[in-house]
């Protein structure tokens, strides 16, 4: 199987609607996908309506941005409850938080000389309430500031550079906790991107797995094949089973396309295994 477990769509900061997301992961053989949109739901009616025409198996997802000590960190739940009450509402409070986040970034931006970016920044979100790093970085590219999003990344919006501000999001334990009750599956997403030691990788882990984490994504786009690797290990000493996505956004975007998924190292437990 062709399976992809972390995708976007136009309902977070993604370029194709769910409809299309789930279309294009069809034609490129797909037969798994979990659209995982930040902080958001809206998008997986539409998607499950697409998948059922097309035929292919879709996973509800969703990934939380999460605040552990100083490090912004995103959570997938896999197979959660759309419905549940508690997860519903911690995401809307996440989103509400977006907005004054998004007025701070564009102060930022305008002190570093570049104005107008919270305007062209709404231009490029489909949904008002998830105004996010994303939508900048396609007006910085769109004006001329980079090359492509991944050179805005390089030099804007992180820590240390124009246009990143600190944010408050919710707790591991609430977003860990809002997953587990919805009966879903909670995976630490990409954790080779965040700037953390190999004690600090520790700690999480371990905090991570004692409050209900299952699984941690070994494959996934912005991972180097010797990352692949080094999660697969953590994965197995820590006891989690292992995730993998493409973290797809759109057509030229980011670092894989939906469904260029490589496979996971040997000896990994799969996370779709528990579906």
């Amino acid at each position: 199987m062709k399976i992809d477990l972390h995708s976007h769509s136009t309902c977070s900061d993604g370029l194709l609607s769910p409809a299309e997301l789930v279309e294009r992961a069809v034609l490129r053989g797909v037969d798994m996908l979990a659209l995982t949109d930040h902080d958001e739901l809206a998008g997986l009616e539409a998607a499950r309506a697409a998948a059922q025409h097309w035929g292919l198996r879709l996973i509800d997802g969703v990934e939380i941005s999460v605040q552990w000590e100083e490090t912004t960190l995103h959570i997938v739940g896999l197979n959660v409850d759309a419905d549940h009450a508690p997860l519903m509402d911690g995401l809307a409070a996440i989103r509400a938080g977006r907005e004054q986040r998004a007025q701070r970034m564009a102060d930022s931006l305008n002190a570093a000389g570049i104005t107008g970016s919270l305007e062209g920044a709404r231009r490029y979100a489909k949904n008002p309430e998830l105004l996010s790093r994303s939508h900048f970085a396609r007006y910085l590219v769109e004006a001329g500031h980079a090359r492509d999003t991944n050179a805005v990344f390089r030099n804007y919006l992180t820590p240390g550079k124009p246009g990143y501000v600190p944010h408050q999001w919710a707790a591991l334990k609430d977003a860990l906790g809002w997953i587990a009750g919805s009966g879903g599956l909670a995976v630490l997403a990409h954790p080779g991107r965040y700037p953390l030691n190999q004690q600090q990788a520790e700690k999480l882990l371990g905090e991570f797995v004692e409050l209900g984490g299952a699984a941690v994504e070994v494959v996934t786009g912005s991972h180097t094949p010797e990352e692949f690797v080094v999660w697969a290990r953590y994965a197995k000493r820590f006891g989690l089973r292992a995730s993998a996505g493409s973290d797809f956004h759109g057509p030229g975007e980011g670092y894989r396309d939906v469904g260029n998924v490589p496979v996971l190292p040997a000896g990994c437990d799969p996370v779709w295994s528990g579906f």
